[in-house]
C-alpha cells in the first residue's frame, strides 16, 4: 500500500503521525511511504531521518495526497484539504466528528474512507489511541491551569500547591477518565486540594483508592457541581462520550457562582466542549474571558509537547496502521472489531450512530458497508 504523511497544518500542531522508525517498519512489510518535507521537523525528526529509512520525501501537501492510499494524520484535515481528498482514499486520524457538522458535511462528500483514531475501541471499551493524548492532555491541564491562576495571566494569583501557613489551590476536576485521573493526579502532586466527579460510582471507588489523600470523589451532578464551583479556582473539563458530543456539564449561569480570575481547562473542547461557555482556542491565543473567568480551550493541547506525544501517539497507532496497510481496510476491519468500531464515515455514508445522531443523518450499520465489499 501506498501511505501518506502530510505536515499537520492546524494551528501551532507540531505532531507528525509517522515517525522514522514507524516508516522503517512499513518499508519492512514492503509499503511505500511519502513523507512531505519537514513533516517531522516539529517533533524532533528530520527529513533525512526517513529517507534513511526508505521513505520518500514530497515537497507538496498536494502531491502527498495525490500519491496516497492511506494518508496518516494527527489532527482533522481543515477546509484548504478537503479538496485533496479522493474518493475511496482511507484517512487515519483523529477527527472528532460530533463536534463539527462542516468536517462531517465535507468528507460525505469526499467519498473517502474516515477511520477515526478516537473511536477505534477495545472489548473492554477502552479507547488505545486515545489514551496515549488523554494522558498528555490531561497532565497538561494542570500545568496550563496553573500558568493561567498567575496574575499576570488573568488568574486569581494563587500557587497552586500553596506554601506553609496559606492553603492550597483548589482543583475540580469533571470526569474520572483517563484525562481526568491524569488531571487529578498531577493537581495533588503540586499539592492542590483536588475534588474529581464522575457518574461512575464504581469508578469513583477506584479513584478513590489509587489517588492521593488530598484527592476526594464526588457523584457528578447538577446540585453538586453548582456548590463545587463556588470555591474552585481551577476546574477541569474532562468529559467523553466515546464519538458523540460532551455534554454541558457547567453552564454560562454558573460563572457567576465563581470567584473572578478562576481558570476554565476544557480538556473536551474538540468533542465540543463540556462546559457551555467553551468555544476552540489555539496555542497562538489560547485564552479568553467571560464574566471574570479565564477560559483555555484549547483544542490541540498535546500539540505543544510535540516530542513527547508525537512517540506517546504513534507507539498506540502504528500497530493498527500496519493491521490496515497489509490487509487493506475493508479486510482489516472485518476481522478486527476494534478498528471495525473506528469507521466513521464510508464513501458517503456515515456508519457511526453517534456522528449520525449529533446532526440528524442518515445512519448505515458499518455491517452493512463491510458486507458489499469483498474481503478476499
Amino acid at each position: 500500500m501506498i501511505i501518506g504523511v502530510p505536515k499537520e497544518i492546524k494551528n501551532n500542531e507540531n505532531r507528525v503521525a509517522l515517525t522514522p522508525a514507524g516508516a522503517a517498519e512499513f518499508r519492512k512489510n514492503g509499503h511505500k511511504v511519502y513523507v512531505q518535507s519537514t513533516a517531522g521537523q516539529g517533533s524532533g525528526f528530520e527529513d533525512s531521518e526517513y529517507e534513511a529509512v526508505g521513505a520518500t520525501i514530497l515537497g507538496t501537501i498536494e502531491e502527498v495526497y495525490g500519491i496516497a492510499e492511506m494518508i496518516v494524520k494527527v489532527k482533522e484535515p481543515i477546509a484548504s484539504e478537503y479538496g485533496l481528498i479522493k474518493e475511496n482514499q482511507l484517512l487515519f486520524t483523529y477527527f472528532h466528528f460530533a463536534s463539527s457538522e462542516e468536517l462531517t458535511h465535507a468528507m460525505l462528500k469526499s467519498n473517502a474512507v474516515c477511520l477515526a483514531y478516537e473511536t477505534v475501541e477495545r472489548p473492554d471499551r477502552s479507547l488505545p489511541l486515545l489514551v496515549p493524548m488523554s494522558e498528555v492532555a490531561g497532565r497538561m491541564a494542570i500545568q496550563e491551569g496553573a500558568k493561567y491562576l498567575e496574575k499576570p495571566m488573568g488568574g486569581r494569583g494563587i500557587l497552586l500547591g500553596g506554601v506553609a501557613g496559606v492553603k492550597p489551590a483548589n482543583v475540580l476536576v469533571l470526569g474520572g477518565g483517563i484525562v481526568g485521573a491524569q488531571s487529578a493526579k498531577m493537581a495533588a502532586g503540586l499539592g492542590a486540594n483536588v475534588t474529581i466527579v464522575d457518574i461512575n460510582l464504581n469508578r469513583l471507588r477506584y479513584l478513590e483508592d489509587i489517588l492521593p489523600a488530598n484527592v476526594d470523589t464526588v457523584m457528578s451532578n447538577e446540585f453538586n457541581i453548582r456548590d463545587l464551583v463556588k470555591n474552585a479556582d481551577l476546574i477541569v473539563g474532562a468529559v467523553l462520550i466515546p464519538g458523540a458530543k460532551a455534554p454541558h456539564l457547567v453552564t454560562r449561569d454558573m460563572l457567576k457562582l465563581m470567584k473572578k480570575g478562576t481558570v476554565l481547562v476544557d480538556v473536551a473542547v474538540d468533542q465540543g466542549g463540556c462546559i457551555e461557555t467553551c468555544r476552540p482556542t489555539t496555542h497562538e491565543n489560547p485564552i479568553y474571558v467571560i464574566d471574570g473567568i479565564v477560559h483555555y480551550c484549547v483544542a490541540n493541547m498535546p500539540g505543544a509537547v510535540p516530542y513527547t506525544s508525537t512517540l506517546a501517539l504513534t507507539n498506540a497507532t502504528l500497530p493498527y496502521a500496519i493491521q490496515l496497510a497489509d490487509k487493506g481496510w475493508q479486510k482489516a476491519c472485518s476481522q478486527n472489531e476494534d478498528l471495525k468500531k473506528g469507521l466513521n464515515v464510508v464513501n458517503g455514508k456515515v456508519v457511526y450512530k453517534a456522528v449520525a445522531d449529533a446532526f440528524g443523518l442518515a445512519f448505515t450499520p458499518v455491517i452493512e458497508v463491510l458486507e458489499k465489499i469483498p474481503v478476499g
